[in-house]
């Protein structure tokens, strides 16, 4: 369990911070205190939602894959991302208090540093849930688990799954699988 709210709370800080930064950039979107609700459907969205469209995306491309050259395959995968930011975003608009305007602005752009965004996080998530998982530690006045002695210093990551794990056709991102093996280490 504690995996799972070091990981949500660290992708929360960072989604609020992207929306925040939207807002700020862009100058057809206001985000205002809409941040904080924005926030929590954007990570709920990026966990659970963005691997499901994504890969639904895929298989629907993957039927006409042969028939494309290297280049076009690439350009159509970069699409694919590019849809996925966009259906998220309007997703974001219509649940929560973001407002747009325009269609460059509103709607174009801001999928585009979600993009961004997500690229950057996929760099940084390992320190920064290193760092929340601390703070939980220090706030809750332990190691995180439950019953026994505080746990030894450990590393900032955990050790990579097996490549069979990581292989397997189950539909989960290594992100999602890393969770669930989390939890059942935890």
């Amino acid at each position: 369990m504690r995996t799972w709210v070091v990981r949500f709370v660290a992708l929360y800080v960072f989604d609020v911070v992207v929306l925040l930064a939207i807002g700020a950039l862009v100058p057809g979107v206001r985000v205002g205190w809409s941040a904080l609700w924005a926030g929590a459907v954007l990570t709920a969205a990026t966990i659970w939602l963005k691997p499901v469209i994504h890969r639904w995306f895929q298989s629907m491309a993957g039927r006409s894959a042969a028939k494309r050259s290297w280049l076009a395959e690439k350009l159509v995968q970069y699409l694919l991302v590019l849809a996925v930011a966009a259906i998220i975003w309007v997703l974001l608009v219509a649940f929560t208090g973001v407002n747009v305007r325009g269609f460059v602005f509103g709607w174009f752009v801001p999928p585009m540093f979600l993009l961004i965004a997500w690229a950057v996080y996929d760099l940084i998530d390992d320190r920064l849930e290193a760092r929340a998982g601390a703070l939980y530690d220090r706030a809750t006045g332990g190691s995180g688990r439950v019953g026994g002695p505080p746990a030894a210093a450990s590393p900032a990551s955990p050790p990579p799954a097996a490549p069979a794990r990581e292989n397997r056709d189950d539909g989960l991102t290594a992100e999602q699988r890393r969770m669930f093996d989390d939890l059942g280490n935890g």
